[in-house]
C-alpha cells in the first residue's frame, strides 16, 4: 500500500516501488518505476530520477533558445531602463542587421565562424561595430537570464572591408579661419550658434535645445541641461520594429549622459556677440535659435553644410566642430581634465582617444620641445 502523496508502494515480493512519468517524443506520458529494499531507498531513487528528468528538460530548453527569444526580452529591459533614443538605436540595429540572419538561430549553436560567414561584407566600420556590440549584449543577457552558452563575437575577426566614411576629424586651421570669417560676416543667430559650437564644443542636439535661460550673461557661462533628438514615434502594436512608414517627432530630453549636464565658460568675444542679441530678448524662456520651438537638428545641420559651401570649406560633419574645439584646446596647452569636463565626457581617455587629432604643427612642436641646448 502506497503512502499518501509519495507515489511509492510496497510490492508483494517485498520490494518498494516508486513510480514517475516521462513524456515521449509525441508528448504522451509513460510510467516508469524505481525499486528499493526499503521505503527510504525507493524514495531516494525516485527523487533522483525526477531531478534527472527536470535537469534534462531545462537542458533541452536551453539548447533550443533562439536569439530572437532572448533579444525580445532584452529589448523590453532596455526600453524600461534606458533613454528612448538608446532603445531605438538598439532596436533598429537588431531588427535591421541581426534578426534577419540570426533571429531564428539557436544560441547554443552560434559561433564566430558562422557570424563571419553570414555577416554582410558591405557593412561600414561603424555599423559593424554597432551590430557586434548589440549582438554581444544580447548574448550576455541570454547567459545571465537563461543560462545559455556565452560566446563573444570579436570585431578583429570580422573587420569590415569597407572604409568608413563617417570618421570625424578636426577642421584644419586654414578652413577654420575661412569659416570663422564667413560666419562673422553678416552675423545672425544661426551663424552665432555655429560659432558657439566651434568655441565651446557643444553637440548638435545641445545647441538646438539651448534656451536663453541657460545662458548666465553675468557669470559668462552656459548651462547644458537638455538636448533635442528626432526619434521614431513608437508603434502601439510593436514598438521594437522600425517600419518604413513610422513617423518621427522632435523630443527634448536629458543630455546623453549625466556628465553631459554641465556648466561651460563662454569665450569673451562670443559673450559680446550674445549680449547684443540678449538685450532684445523679452521672454527668456525661449530657445536661442528658434524662439518658442526647438530647432530641428537636421535643419540646423543643413544650414551648417550650406555655410561650408558658401565659405569655400570642404564638406564635414557638424560633429567636426566638437572635435576641432577639443584639438584646439589641447594644442593650446589646456589641461585634459578641463577640456574633458567642458565636453561632458565621463573620462579623459574619451577626449584624448576620440576627439583630439594632432596636426603636423602639433607634432612638430612636440619634437622641437625636446631639444637640449
Amino acid at each position: 500500500m502506497s503512502r499518501i502523496g509519495s507515489n511509492i508502494r510496497k510490492r508483494k515480493d517485498g520490494r518498494w516501488e516508486g513510480r514517475y512519468y516521462i513524456s515521449d517524443s509525441t508528448g504522451r506520458k509513460k510510467c516508469k518505476s524505481v525499486y528499493g529494499h526499503s521505503y527510504k531507498e525507493a524514495s531516494e531513487k525516485l527523487l533522483a530520477a525526477k531531478t534527472a528528468i527536470q535537469n534534462r528538460t531545462i537542458s533541452d530548453t536551453q539548447n533550443t533558445i533562439t536569439v530572437n527569444e532572448v533579444a525580445e526580452k532584452w529589448l523590453d529591459v532596455i526600453k524600461e531602463t534606458r533613454k528612448p533614443a538608446t532603445f531605438q538605436k538598439y532596436s533598429i540595429v537588431y531588427n535591421k542587421y541581426i534578426k534577419p540572419k540570426w533571429g531564428d538561430s539557436v544560441i547554443e549553436e552560434l559561433s564566430q565562424s558562422e557570424f563571419n560567414r553570414e555577416c554582410p561584407k558591405s557593412l561600414s566600420e561603424s555599423t559593424l561595430k554597432s551590430t557586434l556590440s548589440t549582438f554581444n549584449s544580447i548574448l550576455v543577457y541570454g547567459n545571465r537570464t537563461f543560462d545559455t552558452k556565452l560566446i563573444r563575437l570579436s570585431y578583429k575577426s570580422v573587420q569590415s572591408s569597407v572604409t568608413s566614411k563617417s570618421n570625424t576629424n578636426a577642421i584644419n586651421i586654414t578652413d577654420q579661419k575661412k569659416l570663422t570669417e564667413y560666419l562673422l560676416t553678416e552675423l545672425d543667430i544661426y551663424k552665432l550658434g555655429i560659432l558657439l559650437c566651434l568655441f565651446t564644443g557643444l553637440r548638435l542636439g545641445e545647441i538646438c535645445a539651448l534656451k536663453w535661460d541657460d545662458i548666465d550673461m553675468k557669470c559668462r557661462t552656459l548651462h547644458i541641461n537638455m538636448t533635442v533628438q528626432r526619434l521614431y514615434i513608437p508603434s502601439s502594436e510593436n514598438s521594437s520594429e522600425r517600419p518604413d512608414n513610422l513617423k518621427t517627432a522632435l523630443y527634448v530630453t536629458l543630455p546623453k549622459t549625466v556628465h553631459s549636464q554641465r556648466e561651460i565658460p563662454i569665450p569673451d568675444f562670443i559673450h559680446d556677440k550674445l549680449n547684443d542679441y540678449c538685450k532684445n530678448i523679452k521672454i527668456k524662456d525661449t530657445y536661442l535659435l528658434k524662439g518658442s520651438k526647438p530647432m530641428d537638428p537636421r535643419t540646423y545641420q543643413n544650414k551648417f553644410h550650406a555655410y561650408l559651401r558658401e565659405a569655400g570649406v570642404e564638406y564635414t560633419h557638424f560633429h567636426a566642430l566638437r572635435h576641432t574645439f577639443a584639438t584646439n584646446c589641447i594644442s593650446s596647452g589646456a589641461d585634459v581634465k578641463s577640456v574633458s569636463e567642458i565636453l561632458g565626457h565621463s573620462n579623459v581617455n574619451i577626449t584624448l582617444n576620440r576627439y583630439v587629432h594632432p596636426n603636423m604643427e602639433m607634432k612638430r612642436s612636440a619634437v622641437n620641445s625636446i631639444f637640449i641646448s
